[in-house]
């Protein structure tokens, strides 16, 4: 079978043996002579997959002291509402940097919280950059923002500088480059990017966030619930949790976060080298914010784009089609594509040339 180079958004594509291993286990998990699928939560043997994936995640990220980790569900989506129930405070308002589709969707949810200051939008371009030199206001409970943006390509490369509580959606970058965790109060992001299948969330929180005044939370969207009950509070999403086990597990293996994060550097330099150098093709974000995760861009002579999509195809590359935001292509590179997968989206590109 010829290998199929996988550019989806998400879920997104997961090393051959990460997937070969939860197979397994989902037809004998453990030695158990049982499917993971249907043994208990509450097992001395899924206990043990919860505290390992806890264990690499504060390792590979270098959690500091007095941060809590714990895995809950409902996405990025339902942390959009999480984040603001627990982090809105005495000011019963908070600050929001609008750079796509999913913090525009953060920021509806908010609303419903308390107040809402949107302090710097790039929506009048499209997202096609991130915003700079904004004043955040300091009679606000927290700034909230989403770290890189699939749709449209954009990714912030610096922390935000505030003294407010930070608070960021990591969904689409966390484990793909080093982050100084101690800068945030909350983190949370979706496993289906870089982490593994989709079901779980990651949320990392400060625990001095317990300790503040908050408004009364409902039980299942109170972080420290889950905490408390190291993400047993019910029954977690348990084939989730065990492929991103090994999925981190894997990620040690290879140098960690640190070793990745080159990868990912020359993934990028590969292709947006190629989309500069070729006339036929224009990147769409702009070129201080582009993304090294989603590479947006598109054909500079749309009567090329039958013939592209013939040679694209029949490289078996897989999943690059715009988003109907933006339109044009988008190659997601998340962790676990290879190198390889690029160079065969760079020869198709430069073989349109001559095509």
């Amino acid at each position: 079978m010829a290998k199929v180079h996988n550019y989806s958004a998400g879920p997104c594509i997961l090393p051959q043996e990460v997937i070969k291993e939860a197979a397994d286990a989902v037809l004998n998990f453990d030695g158990l002579d049982l499917s993971l699928l249907e043994i208990s939560h509450r097992s001395s043997n899924f206990v043990s997959v919860v505290e390992e994936a806890t264990s690499l995640v504060k390792e590979l990220l270098e959690v500091p002291e007095g941060y809590s980790v714990c895995f809950m569900q409902g996405g990025a989506s339902l942390g959009f509402l999480i984040s603001a129930f627990n982090m809105i405070g005495d000011h019963k308002k908070s600050a929001y940097i609008n750079t796509g589709t999913w913090s525009d969707k953060a920021i509806k949810e908010a609303h419903f919280v308390g107040d809402v200051e949107v302090v710097a939008s790039s929506k009048e371009s499209n997202f096609n950059y991130i915003p700079k030199g904004f004043d955040i206001p300091t009679d606000v409970d927290y700034l909230h923002y989403t770290s890189n943006n699939t749709i449209f390509g954009t990714q912030f490369k610096e922390i935000p500088t505030t003294s407010v509580p930070l608070v960021c959606d990591m969904s689409s970058d966390i484990f793909s480059k080093i982050i100084d965790i101690s800068k945030f109060d909350l983190i949370y992001a979706g496993a289906q990017k870089n982490m593994g299948p989709a079901g779980a969330t990651l949320y990392i929180v400060k625990d001095e966030v317990f300790k503040r005044n908050r408004i009364k939370i409902p039980t299942m969207l109170n972080i420290e619930t889950h905490v408390k009950k190291e993400s047993m509070f019910n029954t977690p999403p348990v084939f989730s949790i065990y492929v991103s086990m090994l999925n981190l597990r894997h990620l040690k293996s290879i140098g960690g976060v640190e070793a990745q994060q080159k990868i990912n550097e020359e993934k990028a330099s590969l292709l947006y080298a190629e989309i500069d150098r070729n006339p036929l093709f224009k990147g769409v974000a702009a070129t201080e914010d582009r993304s090294t995760m989603n590479v947006t861009f598109v054909l500079t002579d749309e009567s090329k784009q039958a013939k592209f999509d013939e040679l694209w195809k029949a490289a078996n590359i897989s999943g690059i089609k715009g988003h109907r935001s933006v339109g044009g292509y988008r190659a997601s590179m998340y962790n676990a594509l290879p190198v390889s997968s690029v160079q065969v989206l760079v020869d198709v590109m430069k073989a349109l040339e001559t095509a």
